[in-house]
């Protein structure tokens, strides 16, 4: 690929000059290869420009002046444009061409393409991350859900445990109403027998008082 730059070498304005030494002087020190079509000694020269310029970048009177940029048949820009694109380092995208490795453009640009895929790098963790909130949602409703089973068995167990103390309690109750009837029926038959035997011993002794006035 071959730079063209089309000027005027025998221009009598000052500021056109100007801007073709500037360009020239630029591509020389980026050491791009290009070529110096000059529209003041030839007419070829001069039609092939007006024509190739395209419209919408054409001043109001339809004549574009030098100088114009060229990549062989693609148009470049004018003085402006390249202009621009130096103070922005873009002067390789500028004129269509590959950046040196090591230059401030081909820097730039690995900048960009980082900054571009961490931008998409980025996008993926945050639907991963959507997707761990997601998941995390889930499992927390599912733990909910097993608390809630875990809690109302631990209900369940209580109500059967609760219920077993009382009716282990009616069962101590009732041994013990039991124990105490059969203690009260114990003291009874030994009063019975207490007095049962004090009877005895009141007649035995009667009968030895009688025994005794009988003598």
């Amino acid at each position: 690929m071959v730079i063209k730059v089309f000027l005027a070498s025998s221009s009598g304005s000052t500021a056109i000059k100007k801007k073709q030494q500037d360009v020239v002087a630029f591509l020389e020190a980026l050491k791009v290869d290009y070529t110096e079509l000059d529209i003041a000694c030839s007419e070829q020269n001069r039609m092939w420009m007006r024509q190739n310029v395209p419209e919408e970048k054409k001043p109001s009177n339809g004549i574009p002046l030098p100088p114009q940029i060229f990549n062989e048949e693609s148009y470049c820009g004018d003085y402006d444009t390249f202009f621009d694109a130096k103070e922005d380092n873009t002067v390789y995208a500028f004129l269509g061409l590959p950046p040196p490795p090591g230059s401030k453009e081909a820097l730039q640009a690995e900048k960009e393409h980082i900054m571009q895929n961490g931008t998409h790098g980025e996008e993926n963790p945050d639907a991963s991350v959507h997707n761990g909130d997601a998941q995390g949602e889930e499992e927390g409703q599912a733990g909910d859900e097993k608390e809630g089973e875990d809690g109302g068995a631990d209900d369940k167990a209580t109500e059967l445990e609760t219920s077993r103390g009382e009716d282990l309690a009616e069962e101590g109750e009732a041994v013990e109403e039991t124990d105490e009837e059969a203690q009260e029926e114990e003291d009874e038959e030994q009063e019975e027998e207490e007095l049962q035997q004090l009877e005895e011993e009141e007649e035995e002794a009667e009968l030895e008082e009688a025994e005794e006035k009988a003598e």
